[in-house]
């Protein structure tokens, strides 16, 4: 993925090779990586038994959030495109905690049904 890309917005794969290194102190022992999208600094990492939400922060990226929800947490979860004058699609993913939703952010030229989709093999397993 080049930088205009990821500064516009555009959610790409990530070989899982480069994703298993950073995330590996974050897997349990039997836990392994299938699919890796990211998002300038940010990724979406699945697993065969959660999603991984990563948050680069501040100017170096060097603060990082590892947001984890096992798939049968999420209560439900939507989508909502971008439109001619909103420029942003949206993704929110709703926990069994009852805490307000997760929202995700996408310029409107990521394929949002994508992430959906991936989303969905998971949860409604």
């Amino acid at each position: 993925m080049g930088l205009f890309d990821g500064l516009m917005g555009n959610a790409s794969e990530v070989n899982l090779s480069v994703i298993e290194s950073e995330v590996k102190d974050l897997l349990s022992k039997n836990e392994r990586v299938e699919q890796a999208y990211k998002l300038i600094r940010d990724l979406f990492v699945f697993t065969d038994k959660r999603l991984l939400l990563i948050d680069k922060q501040g100017m170096t990226g060097k603060k990082t959030e590892y947001h984890s929800i096992p798939y049968k947490s999420v209560v439900h979860f939507s989508v909502e495109t971008a439109g001619t004058f909103d420029f942003e699609a949206e993704l929110k993913i709703w926990l069994s905690n009852g805490s307000d939703p997760i929202e995700k952010k996408f310029n409107k030229t990521l394929n949002i049904y994508k992430i959906q989709s991936v989303l969905a093999d998971y949860v409604l397993k």
